[in-house]
Protein backbone atom coordinates (compact mmCIF):
# COMPACT_ATOMS: atom_id res chain seq x y z
CA UNK A 1 0.00 0.00 0.00
CA UNK A 2 1.22 3.22 -1.17
CA UNK A 3 0.55 6.59 0.56
CA UNK A 4 1.17 10.49 -0.22
CA UNK A 5 0.53 12.88 2.33
CA UNK A 6 0.02 16.62 1.10
CA UNK A 7 0.06 20.22 2.41
CA UNK A 8 1.59 22.97 1.55
CA UNK A 9 5.51 23.40 3.25
CA UNK A 10 5.79 19.63 4.66
CA UNK A 11 7.05 20.86 8.12
CA UNK A 12 4.57 19.76 10.49
CA UNK A 13 1.65 18.08 9.65
CA UNK A 14 2.04 15.95 6.89
CA UNK A 15 5.50 14.94 8.28
CA UNK A 16 3.96 14.11 12.08
CA UNK A 17 1.09 12.29 9.16
CA UNK A 18 3.97 10.31 7.91
CA UNK A 19 5.51 9.37 10.83
CA UNK A 20 2.43 8.47 13.05
CA UNK A 21 1.47 5.78 9.54
CA UNK A 22 4.75 4.80 9.32
CA UNK A 23 4.61 3.89 13.19
CA UNK A 24 1.29 2.20 12.90
CA UNK A 25 2.58 -0.49 10.23
CA UNK A 26 5.83 -0.73 9.02
CA UNK A 27 5.00 -2.26 5.65
CA UNK A 28 3.21 0.42 4.45
CA UNK A 29 5.38 2.40 1.76
CA UNK A 30 4.15 6.79 3.18
CA UNK A 31 5.55 9.68 2.01
CA UNK A 32 4.77 13.32 2.56
CA UNK A 33 5.67 16.36 0.28
CA UNK A 34 4.05 20.06 -0.15
CA UNK A 35 3.59 22.77 -3.05
CA UNK A 36 6.00 25.10 -1.77
CA UNK A 37 8.12 22.66 1.03
CA UNK A 38 9.40 24.65 3.94
CA UNK A 39 13.60 24.55 4.01
CA UNK A 40 13.40 21.99 7.47
CA UNK A 41 10.81 20.08 9.87
CA UNK A 42 9.54 22.55 12.25
CA UNK A 43 11.71 22.03 15.03
CA UNK A 44 8.74 21.93 17.35
CA UNK A 45 7.11 19.49 15.01
CA UNK A 46 10.34 16.90 15.73
CA UNK A 47 10.36 17.53 19.83
CA UNK A 48 6.61 16.81 20.34
CA UNK A 49 7.03 13.58 17.83
CA UNK A 50 10.23 12.76 19.89
CA UNK A 51 8.14 13.01 23.14
CA UNK A 52 6.02 10.12 21.95
CA UNK A 53 9.01 8.04 20.32
CA UNK A 54 8.54 8.99 16.50
CA UNK A 55 12.29 10.37 15.23
CA UNK A 56 11.37 13.46 12.61
CA UNK A 57 14.93 14.79 13.16
CA UNK A 58 15.98 13.16 10.11
CA UNK A 59 13.00 14.23 7.96
CA UNK A 60 12.91 16.88 5.43
CA UNK A 61 10.72 18.61 2.99
CA UNK A 62 9.97 17.48 -0.40
CA UNK A 63 8.30 18.77 -3.27
CA UNK A 64 4.90 17.49 -4.99
CA UNK A 65 7.01 16.78 -8.12
CA UNK A 66 8.93 14.71 -6.72
CA UNK A 67 6.02 11.94 -6.65
CA UNK A 68 4.26 12.90 -9.97
CA UNK A 69 5.80 9.64 -11.86
CA UNK A 70 4.61 7.68 -9.10
CA UNK A 71 1.29 5.70 -8.70
CA UNK A 72 -0.27 5.73 -5.33
CA UNK A 73 -3.07 3.98 -3.48
CA UNK A 74 -3.82 6.60 -1.66
CA UNK A 75 -3.32 11.12 -1.56
CA UNK A 76 -4.35 12.54 1.63
CA UNK A 77 -4.13 16.33 2.20
CA UNK A 78 -4.31 17.50 5.60
CA UNK A 79 -4.56 21.40 5.07
CA UNK A 80 -6.84 23.24 7.43
CA UNK A 81 -8.55 26.02 7.48
CA UNK A 82 -10.61 28.29 4.43
CA UNK A 83 -7.29 30.79 4.64
CA UNK A 84 -5.14 27.90 3.54
CA UNK A 85 -5.66 25.97 -0.09
CA UNK A 86 -5.17 22.62 -0.53
CA UNK A 87 -2.78 21.39 -2.86
CA UNK A 88 -3.54 18.53 -5.30
CA UNK A 89 -2.04 15.58 -7.09
CA UNK A 90 -2.44 15.42 -10.36
CA UNK A 91 -0.53 11.81 -10.72
CA UNK A 92 -1.60 8.64 -10.72
CA UNK A 93 -3.91 7.81 -7.90
CA UNK A 94 -7.00 5.45 -6.58
CA UNK A 95 -8.42 7.88 -3.90
CA UNK A 96 -8.01 11.15 -2.76
CA UNK A 97 -8.88 11.80 0.54
CA UNK A 98 -9.05 14.97 2.78
CA UNK A 99 -8.21 14.69 6.77
CA UNK A 100 -7.68 18.86 7.40
CA UNK A 101 -5.63 20.11 10.35
CA UNK A 102 -4.85 23.20 11.49
CA UNK A 103 -1.37 24.72 11.05
CA UNK A 104 0.51 24.51 14.30
CA UNK A 105 3.19 26.90 13.09
CA UNK A 106 0.55 29.52 12.81
CA UNK A 107 0.28 29.05 16.66
CA UNK A 108 0.94 32.61 18.83
CA UNK A 109 1.18 32.89 22.75
CA UNK A 110 4.42 31.84 25.02
CA UNK A 111 6.65 29.36 24.34
CA UNK A 112 4.59 26.83 26.25
CA UNK A 113 1.75 27.75 24.36
CA UNK A 114 2.32 26.88 21.18
CA UNK A 115 4.26 23.73 22.04
CA UNK A 116 0.53 22.84 23.61
CA UNK A 117 -0.95 23.88 20.05
CA UNK A 118 2.16 21.46 18.70
CA UNK A 119 0.96 18.64 21.12
CA UNK A 120 -2.85 19.33 20.39
CA UNK A 121 -2.90 18.56 16.86
CA UNK A 122 -0.24 16.06 17.02
CA UNK A 123 -2.60 14.11 19.16
CA UNK A 124 -5.42 14.86 15.98
CA UNK A 125 -3.47 13.72 13.88
CA UNK A 126 -2.97 10.84 15.36
CA UNK A 127 -6.43 9.83 16.23
CA UNK A 128 -8.04 10.87 12.72
CA UNK A 129 -5.40 8.91 10.97
CA UNK A 130 -5.30 5.80 13.26
CA UNK A 131 -9.36 6.23 12.26
CA UNK A 132 -8.12 6.28 8.13
CA UNK A 133 -6.14 3.46 8.99
CA UNK A 134 -8.26 0.92 10.80
CA UNK A 135 -11.04 1.91 7.93
CA UNK A 136 -9.19 1.60 5.08
CA UNK A 137 -6.14 0.08 5.36
CA UNK A 138 -5.98 -3.11 8.00
CA UNK A 139 -7.03 -6.22 6.42
CA UNK A 140 -9.98 -8.06 8.87
CA UNK A 141 -8.63 -11.23 10.78
CA UNK A 142 -10.86 -13.92 9.55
Amino acid sequence: MKILILCTGNSCRSQMAEGYLKKFDSKLEVHSAGTAPSHEVHPKAVVVMQEIGIDLSTNYPKKVDEFLEQEFDYVISVCGGAKESCPTFSGKVKHHKHIGFDDPADAIGTEEEIYNEFRRIRDEIKRDFFAFYEENLVIPKT
